[in-house]
This record gives C-alpha cells, structure tokens and sequence, in this order.
C-alpha cells in the first residue's frame, strides 16, 4: 500500500538574476501571471492535487512571499466594507490555511538538491510531491501534480513529469532514460542531465514536477557536488535509483517556464486567453500588434 502524500515543497530561494531589474526588490517568484504571482499558480496546482502541507525553502529578501501567503485583515475588511465581494473572493481563492505554510532558510545557493535536503526536518519520513516554482503548467484536464498523483496510486515509488521536445534540444535538459510502457507511464533506467547533442537515450525531459521518497534525504546528506559544483537532485535520483522504482509519466498539457522572458510572457499569454473576462480584448490588441 503506498503512503500519501500530504506536503510539497517549493524551492524559493533563487535571486531570478535573468529577470534583473524587476527582481532586485521583488522576488522572481512574485512576478505576476495575470493576477496571480507565478509561485500562487504552483501553490495552486499543489492544493487541486490533494497537499495539505506546503513547505518553501527560502533566503533572504524574500519577506513578500510571506506576507503574500499571510492572511492580510485590514484588507479583507475594507473590501467587504466598499462590496468588492468579486475582489474579496479572489484574494482568497485557492490559497492554503496560513498555519499549513512552513519557511526554511537555505543559507547558501548550493543547488536544487541541497534546497531540498533543507526541507529534511519539515518532511520526515514521508513522501513528498516537489515543486520547481520557474515551470507552470496549463492543463484542460487534471492538474499536473494530480496526474502524478494519480499514477502514483498505481505504481508507489518515485515519479518524474516529463515532456517531449525535439531531438535538437534535448542538450538543454535533463533527459530520462527509459524503457517504454502501456500510455503515458514508462519506467526509468537511468538520466543525463545535458547531453552532447545526438547522445540522448530519449526526447523526454524532466520539466519541474516530482513526487520522491524520503531516502532521497540520505543521499543528499552525503553534499556530493555536481555539475556546476552544485548538490544535484538528479544526482541523488540516479542513486536511490539503485534501490527504488522511479516512473515517468509524461502529463496531459504545456509547460512555460517562468524562468526565462520569453517563456514568462507566453504563460502570461496563455493563461489570460483561457480567462472569459480577458480573451477577447486580448486577442484584438495581439492583432494591432502583429
């Protein structure tokens, strides 16, 4: 019987140097998708797939985060005072219990694998859903974590969201090795994070969604560095690998990632076209504009 996952946890810490100067004061994860901060939308996904708990590895300077997720009284009272009753509910909406939100300082920006050793003591000996704040994803159907979660049901074990991209990219990546199963699951035999070009084992990605054991805490404990010099995650996924059962699932949707500015405009795009109140308005200044 699989254990459930109740908590994820959200790497914070990043200074968003790509976004410079709109991220000396502001943290990147703040920047707005619509009318939403990018990190709301992530929040979000988590909350639709069942996370009760919701732990962000932080730094310094990152205090609007917090008081973004704190309950903000005098303003809730003053637009129910004037009738913003629309307003009112969409500040509320879809964000979690402030008592469910846990910080953790991460000290030194020592990779994504240290970020999430960081989280060890908030965890426990529970499985986790892992969250890259940088990657949004639209979807028709379930959310992208819920589809995980959804699998994971099946199969227990660790889980890894993957998309396709061209055979002319993958050296971008990180790229999943893998034996090909029944839809949209595949077991995973190995990874390669940026391969040379023509050297990939498949076009399958690894896009920022995870659900993970608590033994990948052991092996982030040892702080062996990486490429880069950093504490990888895939690093520490490739030797619990020896020991556990890792299974892509390649999502229903799209991905943007929010850690470039192309794909941060095209997340803002494409999550106002799917609002009623903004689709069509937006669709004529595009046409004034190309």
């Amino acid at each position: 019987m699989t254990r459930a996952i109740t908590k994820a946890v959200f790497p914070v810490a990043g200074l968003g140097t790509r976004f410079l100067p709109a991220t000396k004061a502001i943290p990147k994860e703040m920047l707005t998708v619509v009318d939403r901060p990018v990190i709301q939308h992530v929040v979000e996904e988590a909350r639709a797939a069942g996370i009760e708990e919701f732990i962000f590895v932080t730094s310094e300077n990152k205090d609007a985060i917090k008081e973004h997720f704190s309950r903000h009284h005098e303003l809730e009272k003053a637009l129910q005072k004037r009738g913003k009753d629309a307003e009112l509910l969409a500040l509320q909406a879809g964000m979690p219990d402030p008592e469910k939100i846990k910080y953790v300082f991460q000290d030194e920006p020592l990779g994504l694998g240290h970020a999430v050793w960081c989280a060890r003591d908030l965890v426990g000996e529970e499985p986790f859903a892992l969250l890259l704040p940088d990657v949004l994803v639209h979807s028709n159907a379930k959310t992208c974590l819920a589809q995980l979660m959804d699998v994971y049901q099946q199969t227990g074990g660790n889980l890894v969201a993957v998309e396709s991209v061209p055979d002319d990219a993958t050296h971008q990546y990180g790229i999943v090795d893998i034996e090909r199963g029944a839809a949209h699951t595949h077991a995973i035999r190995g990874m390669v994070e940026k391969p040379a070009p023509g050297t990939a084992p498949s076009n399958l990605i690894i896009m920022g969604r995870y659900l993970l054991q608590p033994e990948i805490f052991d092996i982030l404990s040892a702080k062996e560095q990486g490429a880069g010099g950093e504490i990888q995650i895939t690093d520490a996924m490739i030797k619990l690998m020896a020991s556990q059962s890792f299974t892509a699932v390649e999502y229903e949707g799209v991905s943007y990632d929010c850690g470039s500015k192309v794909g941060f405009l095209a997340a803002n795009v494409a999550f106002a076209l799917e609002r009623d109140d903004l689709r069509d308005a937006l669709l004529e200044e595009i046409r004034k504009l190309v």
